[in-house]
C-alpha cells in the first residue's frame, strides 16, 4: 500500500494518541482549511482525468450542534477554478437507502445552482467523492474492485456519455489492496493514511508529500484538547446512530417474525373452523371452541 520511493525516517507516532482521520469531524478539519491537500486527494481519486485545482471550500464552518446531531453528514463542498462543484464525504456507517441518499444530494447540488427561469448555461458539473469505511458492493463479482465511478452513460454503449454534469466516485477503503495500476499509487497512499494513520511502520514508508503533510496536520489537531473533546462527541454521536440503526433492524426482524407467526396461527384457525363446519358443527359452537 505504501507508495514507492525512499523511506523517511520513522516518526514517533505512538508518542501521542492520534485522532482517527475517518471521524468525519476530523476529516473535515484536516481538509476544509487546506485546499492544497484537498486538491491532492481529489486528483488522486480522479487520477485518470485532467487534474483540477480547488479554488475555495464553500462550507468550511462546523457548527457545534452538528457534532451531536442525528444523521448529519459533515461533508466538504468545494469549487474548482472552472466552477465545478466537488462534494467530498467520509462515511463510516452503512444504512438503508444509502444509494438513494447519495444520488439525491449529488443531484440537489446540481439543481440548486440555478433558479426558476435561469439558463442551463449556468450549470457547472458536480463531482462526488465518497470514502466508505464499509463494503458497499458485496457480490462475488464485485469483491475485486475498490474504486467505482458512476456517470450517465448508455446501457448498450457505455463509451457514450450523456454529459459531464454528474459524476460519483466511491472508494471502499476496506478493499483498497485491490487498487491497481501506477495511477492508483497516490490514492493507495491516501488509503494507507486513512487506514493505518496510527501505525509508525506503515506511515514511515510513505514518501508521498501530501500524505506526510496531512499526517503533520493530524498530529497538530490531536494535540489540541478542544479538538479531542469535539472528536469524542462526534464519535459518540456516530456510535449512537449505529446503535439506533441496529436496534431498528432488530425490531423490524422481530416484528416480521411475530407477524409471520400470527398469520400462520390465523390460517390454522380458519382451516380448523372450515373443517368443523364441514363436519356439521354449528358455526357459533365451532367459534366458541376455537376461541374466535
Amino acid at each position: 500500500m505504501a507508495s514507492p520511493g525512499a523511506s523517511r525516517s520513522p516518526r514517533h507516532i505512538q508518542a501521542m494518541h492520534l485522532l482517527d482521520p475517518k471521524n468525519d469531524y476530523i476529516f473535515k478539519r484536516l481538509f476544509a482549511s487546506a485546499p492544497d491537500l484537498l486538491t491532492a486527494l481529489i486528483n488522486a481519486v480522479r487520477s485518470d482525468q485532467e487534474p483540477l485545482d480547488v479554488l475555495e471550500v464553500l462550507n468550511p464552518r462546523i457548527d457545534p450542534e452538528e457534532l451531536s446531531g442525528k444523521f448529519i453528514v459533515l461533508d466538504i463542498l468545494a469549487k474548482d477554478r472552472q466552477g465545478r462543484l466537488i462534494n467530498i464525504e467520509m462515511q463510516v456507517k452503512r444504512f438503508d437507502l444509502w444509494n438513494a441518499r447519495s444520488a439525491y444530494y449529488l443531484a440537489s447540488t446540481l439543481t440548486k445552482q440555478i433558479g426558476s427561469g435561469e439558463s442551463y448555461l449556468a450549470l457547472k458539473p458536480v463531482i462526488g467523492i465518497h470514502l466508505l469505511n464499509f463494503d458497499l458492493f458485496t457480490e462475488p463479482e464485485q469483491l475485486n474492485q475498490a474504486h467505482w465511478c458512476f456517470e450517465m452513460r448508455d446501457r448498450w454503449q457505455p463509451a457514450t456519455k450523456l454529459g459531464a454534469e454528474l459524476e460519483l466516485n466511491i472508494i471502499e477503503l476496506g478493499k483498497a489492496d485491490r487498487l491497481q495500476g501506477a495511477a492508483a499509487q497516490s490514492l493507495a497512499a491516501w488509503v494507507t493514511f486513512f487506514e493505518h494513520w496510527s501505525e509508525e511502520s506503515a506511515m514511515s514508508q510513505l514518501s508521498y508529500p501530501p500524505v506526510q503533510q496531512a499526517l503533520d496536520r493530524l498530529k497538530a489537531l490531536s494535540a489540541d484538547s478542544e479538538t479531542q473533546e469535539r472528536a469524542r462527541v462526534r464519535d459518540r454521536a456516530l456510535r449512537d446512530e449505529l446503535t439506533q440503526l441496529a436496534m431498528a433492524e432488530i425490531r423490524g426482524e422481530q416484528r416480521g417474525k411475530l407477524e409471520g407467526k400470527l398469520e400462520g396461527l390465523h390460517e390454522g384457525l380458519q382451516k380448523a373452523l372450515t373443517n368443523m363446519l364441514a363436519n356439521g358443527i354449528p358455526e357459533a359452537q365451532a367459534r366458541a371452541i376455537l376461541g374466535l
